[in-house]
């Protein structure tokens, strides 16, 4: 987990297979995983659109990434309430196109979540070495894996 306040989750220090990297993702510092790859990386409530690329980048091949934010509408509701810290409609659809294989998208009003609002929500694989088909698609995977 990298967090700039990794407190939140301090009772995660130590679980096996848990690893805590306190970090400001939006400074200047250097990227606090250089190289490293992942099997999942999941964002939620979170929004810092430079980071899209590398989040992309950080996921090994079959990689899953799963995404949920907040997105513009959501200033009905409660905060963000600014645009810039909202997602335009389709914008997490843009940052996959071309990189990983869109599994599952939603964009919508969720009113039944803790913090209810407009959400955008995407599970995408990094099917980078899939064998492309003659009409340069991945190969489709299955919608409920064994």
């Amino acid at each position: 987990m990298v967090d700039r306040d990794a407190g939140p989750v301090g009772d995660l220090a130590g679980q096996p297979g848990a690893e805590i990297i306190e970090a400001d993702l939006e400074g200047n510092a250097p990227w606090p995983l250089p190289g490293r790859t992942f099997a999942a990386v999941v964002v939620v409530n979170y929004l810092h659109r430079p980071l899209l690329p590398r989040l992309t980048g950080s996921l090994e091949d079959g990689g899953v990434l799963i995404y949920e934010t907040f997105a513009r509408g959501n200033e009905r509701f409660n905060r963000p309430r600014n645009p810039e810290h909202l997602l335009k409609s389709g914008e997490l659809l843009e940052a996959a196109r071309g990189k990983l294989q869109v599994i599952a998208y939603e964009h919508g009003i969720d009113d039944r979540a803790p913090l209810p609002g407009v959400k955008q929500r995407l599970c995408a694989i990094n099917a980078a070495s899939s064998p492309d088909r003659d009409d340069g698609e991945p190969e489709p995977r299955p919608v409920f894996p064994n």
